[in-house]
C-alpha cells in the first residue's frame, strides 16, 4: 500500500489500486463455487418404462432430372417427349402433392445452355419443389 510522505507539504492523491483485496474476494468465491456446484445438481429417481421399438427411417423420395447436352430432358433416366416436357410443372405438382419432402436431384451436361437450366428451375419453383440440389462428378472441375 502506497502512503503520502511526510516530507512534502501538498498531499497527492494515490495513484496505484491495492489489488490485493480484490484477488483475496475472487479466490474465496472461487471456492465457495467450487464446493457447491456438486451439491446443486438435483436428481429425481424415475423408474422409466421399457419399450422394444425399432426406428424406422424414411427417406424421402428423390426425383432425377437430367440434361445431355443437346437439351433432352430426362425423368428417371427415362426420356422425356417435347410433349412431356411442356407439362413438367403438372408432373412436378403431383409428385410433390404425394410427398412434400421429394427431393429434386438435377444433373446436366456440361455443354448445357444455362437458359435451359433456369427453366427447369422456374418449373420446380412454381411447383412446389422445396429441395432442389445439383448433382456433380467429384473431381470433374476441368
Amino acid at each position: 500500500m502506497s502512503f503520502g510522505s511526510f516530507n512534502s507539504g501538498a498531499s497527492r492523491p494515490m495513484v496505484e489500486i491495492n489489488t490485493t483485496p480484490l484477488v483475496d474476494v475472487m479466490l474465496v468465491l472461487l471456492i465457495i463455487f467450487l464446493v457447491t456446484a456438486p451439491l446443486m445438481t438435483q436428481s429425481i429417481k424415475v423408474d422409466l418404462p421399457q419399450a422394444s421399438a425399432q426406428t424406422t427411417e424414411i427417406k424421402p423420395e428423390t426425383l432425377r432430372l437430367a440434361l445431355d447436352a443437346k437439351g433432352a430432358l430426362y425423368w428417371n433416366d427415362v426420356l422425356l417427349a417435347k410433349e412431356e416436357e411442356q407439362h413438367l410443372e403438372s408432373r412436378l405438382q403431383a409428385a410433390i402433392s404425394i410427398d412434400p419432402q421429394t427431393e429434386v436431384q438435377l444433373s446436366a451436361d456440361r455443354d448445357t445452355r444455362y437458359q435451359r437450366l433456369a427453366e427447369i428451375m422456374a418449373a420446380a419453383k412454381r411447383a412446389g419443389v422445396v429441395k432442389l440440389g445439383f448433382v456433380t462428378l467429384p473431381g470433374a472441375d476441368q
